[in-house]
């Protein structure tokens, strides 16, 4: 968000890096493995490899989202590494203190969602709460961009979702009993109900990643034109590329805070959609309705 070209996009310098002595190989590999691939598929829809993923160049052979959602996940261990410090129930560190308040947060809407059972699935749920909010905050980092400002990420992150929450309701459940509730609770409308439910579980990852890419990269698209409009009215250029960039942070960080909080919370509420404990299915699945208006308010 910092730093921008002309056209609003840099290339990190560290991809460069890494295309410059691994592109060659990489691309190589490409050429003879993965593209005859997506050529195959994508003939059956008019299009091919070079059309849908753009050029294969020994410059381009390592996405940028590909490293810098690399990065997310080492700074992701990294973070939790450093908050947790030397746990101390005496004398608790700031970072522990800062643990423990998004551990309790998190832990009141999973319970308050899923049920006291669904603590099984902190782990998971965590673990899309720190890696989103930490690759949205990379924007914030010169020399970096926010993974999530791709769709190839924030699709791989929504389908990874999509086969939590199913894998759960299949083990839980059996294959025929998860199918079952997509039919709804009247028999006789069963036949209307279970293609609308269906289709509407199947565009669940798209609705995620598009929703999650799509503020993200207008967040940063909005921080490009203001420096560019900046340039243009003629303000020196450590105003546009620094001052006006940091103007806008607060409602930047506000809408990472938000983008995360939404991912996760849709997240926990298909959990209890599928995940029932021992209070039974209706009752969860009122509750999950609640939660559900207001992410979708």
């Amino acid at each position: 968000m910092l730093l921008f070209s002309e056209g609003g996009h840099h290339t990190p310098i560290i991809v460069e890096f890494l295309n410059h002595y691994l592109g060659e190989p990489v691309n190589k590999f490409e050429l003879t493995y993965t593209k005859p691939v997506w050529d195959k598929i994508l003939k059956n829809f008019g299009t091919n490899a070079e059309a849908v993923f753009g050029a294969y160049t020994p410059e381009t052979a390592i996405p940028w989202y590909t490293v810098m959602f690399v990065i997310a996940c080492l700074l992701t261990i990294a973070v939790i590494w450093i908050l947790k410090g030397k746990l101390s129930e005496d004398a608790p560190s700031n970072g522990q203190l800062t643990l423990e308040a998004g551990f309790l947060t998190l832990k009141d809407m999973i319970t308050d969602i899923v049920g006291d059972h669904g603590m099984k699935y902190f782990p998971v749920v965590a673990t899309f709460a720190v890696l989103i909010l930490i690759s949205n905050l990379m924007g914030f980092v010169p020399l970096f961009m926010a993974p999530t400002a791709s769709t190839s990420v924030t699709f791989a992150l929504g389908i990874s979702s999509f086969i939590y929450y199913n894998y759960v309701g299949i083990k839980e459940n059996g294959i025929g009993a998860h199918l079952a509730h997509l039919a709804g609770p009247i028999w006789w409308m069963a036949w209307f109900i279970f293609p609308l439910e269906l289709i509407s579980n199947f565009i669940r990852p798209l609705s995620l990643s598009i929703r999650l890419f799509g503020n993200i990269f207008a967040d940063e698209q909005v921080s490009a034109t203001v420096s560019s409009l900046g340039h243009t009215l003629g303000i020196p250029e450590p105003g546009t590329q620094l001052l006006l960039p940091v103007v806008l942070m607060p409602l930047a960080l506000l809408v990472c805070l938000v983008q995360t909080f939404v991912f996760t919370l849709l997240s926990m509420i298909y959990l209890s959609e599928v995940s029932h404990g021992d209070h039974g299915h209706g009752h969860d699945h009122d509750e999950a309705h609640a939660p559900a208006e207001v992410a979708h308010a």
